[in-house]
């Protein structure tokens, strides 16, 4: 399953991160684990304190490359709209939902502060990164005055989690497509933008 030069650990951590996005962490018993992973028993307790540990920097790893996939696309070239388009209509594996968002369905990761963490804050560096690209929109004139940059953040983000939803709900991916276009056309830029 894995290529021989993956170290243990990253082998552990990377089963983790599929076994919590597929099952959750209830779902994810540390023998699936070891099993995703070609590990020993010995070999997990070695690297990781048990599987809260193990779990814990899955989630990181997982909201890690999140912020990665989402920080290159919001950050390329172009205009504020662009750039939104471009984190709305990306290719993702719409249902099968997103990896962090999932996470905040479990109750078990819900219920822990130290597991809660860095989903808590990848949401909000999201909404904080895609309120910096709409604030730079209002200022060029591209977007209305009017718009309040957190508000349209929070709404961005709310139709990507909502559309994995729906997608998932419908077993097709036209639910999300629908709601990320139609969010796109009420931000449009203005007729008059430079």
């Amino acid at each position: 399953m894995y290529s021989d030069p993956m170290s243990t650990p990253d082998r552990l951590i990377e089963a983790t991160q599929e076994l919590l996005w597929e099952r959750g962490y209830v779902g994810t018993s540390p023998k699936a684990i070891q099993q995703h992973a070609g590990a020993g028993q010995g070999s997990m307790y070695h690297h990781f304190a048990g599987k809260p540990d193990l779990a814990l920097t899955a989630i990181r790893r997982t909201a890690e490359e999140l912020r990665g996939t989402a920080g290159r696309l919001l950050d390329a070239p172009g205009s504020a709209y662009q750039r939104i388009s471009g984190y709305l209509l990306r290719e993702r594996d719409v249902l099968r939902g997103c990896p962090v968002g999932r996470l905040t369905m479990d109750p078990e990761v819900i219920a822990s502060d130290a597991l809660r963490a860095p989903v808590e804050e990848t949401i909000g560096w999201l909404r904080d990164r895609l309120a910096t690209i709409v604030q730079e929109g209002v200022d060029r004139g591209e977007f209305s005055s009017s718009l309040v940059p957190q508000d349209i953040a929070a709404a961005v983000v709310a139709t990507v989690q909502g559309g994995y939803v729906l997608a998932r709900a419908s077993g097709s991916t036209d639910a999300f497509d629908a709601a990320a276009r139609g969010l796109l056309a009420l931000l449009a830029p203005r007729p008059d933008a430079a």
